[in-house]
């Protein structure tokens, strides 16, 4: 028992003594003390010699001693790993820093903050709503009431909790918040987040960005529509655009017209994406019906206004040529990327 103790003090003073010297070092000290072969596993082998009355004693020295040995191992360990890390990776404070890749926006935030920009040059202030809206504000309000045929036009996501409930159709539903709340004269662009069923394409997908804009005062005509559309469109193409007004319908404006322009793609030559005709449909404008001002109490023999609305996709589609609607959300960083050096 004596000696077994006299050469366990005398392990750890060569263990305190040790310095080790990489990892060749540490191997070696594994080995010798805490292998199969071990000097740990020899002096739990000698349990055999020791008294029965000594053995719970020394049972406890030898544990002891395991440990002491295990933790140096950990300790020499972890230094050597951090030594190691260190060596590897030195950094010269003399060279220049690495520089930080430069961020960007999305396509989509460019265009809509340029739209933006150029209406609130005109006056236009922004203003939002919600995207989960109900049936009377994104239809009815809108003169579109229950079972109207141009309900069709827009596959609509309803919410099964409450079925008056649906996710918007389009930014509309803004304008007639608006009207509800805010008495004329109003000038109001909205852009936002909308959401249709339809089969998702490069032409189309289920949801999308729009803006609408809406001015509503004493005296506003059709040429105030026209000659706003014209600075817009001007703006955010250039000078040399063409433009050409088309009659349409719209539920909530008579007369309603749908704005084009040539073809920034292929020039007007002819492609798939203005489908060979040389022009592409940006946005639909109109007059706004009298029925829709009255039904937010708008006298509509005292004031009226016009509305607009487009698609912030086909803006981006035109201004950067993109061919594909579903690039938008496929986070695709090569993609992205090119939009680094826009502002």
């Amino acid at each position: 028992m004596e000696q077994l103790l006299q050469q366990i003090e005398a392990y750890k003073q060569e263990i305190a003594a040790i310095v080790p010297n990489g990892a060749d070092s540490l191997e070696a000290y594994r080995i010798k003390f805490l292998g199969t072969k071990g000097i740990v596993k020899n002096l739990f082998g000698e349990m055999r010699n020791v008294p029965n009355d000594k053995k719970k004693e020394f049972g406890q020295i030898l544990n002891e001693f395991k440990q002491f040995a295990e933790a140096k191992y950990e300790e020499w360990k972890q230094s050597t790993a951090i030594s190691h890390q260190s060596s590897k990776n030195e950094i010269d404070l003399t060279l220049p820093g690495n520089a930080l890749p430069l961020g960007t926006r999305h396509p989509i935030s460019l265009v809509r903050n340029e739209i933006v920009h150029i209406f609130g040059r005109l006056g236009f202030s922004v203003a939002e709503g919600p995207e989960i809206e109900d049936d009377w504000h994104n239809f009815t309000a809108l003169n579109l009431p229950e079972n109207h045929p141009a309900r069709d036009m827009q596959d609509t996501f309803y919410i099964n909790q409450n079925p008056d409930w649906l996710l918007r159709t389009h930014t509309s539903s803004v304008q007639a918040r608006v009207m509800e709340k805010q008495k004329p004269p109003i000038r109001i662009i909205c852009p936002g987040r909308v959401y249709r069923n339809e089969t998702i394409s490069a032409r189309a997908h289920c949801f999308f960005h729009q803006t609408e804009g809406l001015y509503v005062d004493e005296n506003v005509s059709f040429a105030d529509l026209k000659q706003t559309l014209y600075f817009f469109v001007q703006e955010m193409f250039g000078k040399d655009v063409k433009i050409r007004f088309r009659p349409s319908y719209f539920p909530f404006t008579e007369p309603s017209a749908e704005m084009d322009i040539n073809c920034r793609i292929c020039g007007g030559v002819g492609c798939n994406v203005c489908k060979h005709t040389g022009w592409v449909e940006i946005l639909g404008s109109g007059m706004v019906h009298p029925k829709m001002l009255e039904n937010f109490g708008i006298d509509s023999n005292k004031y009226t206004g016009f509305a607009f609305g487009m698609g912030i996709e086909r803006i981006c589609q035109l201004k950067y040529r993109i061919n594909d609607l579903r690039l938008y959300s496929q986070n695709d960083v090569r993609f992205l990327k090119q939009f680094t050096s826009a502002v």
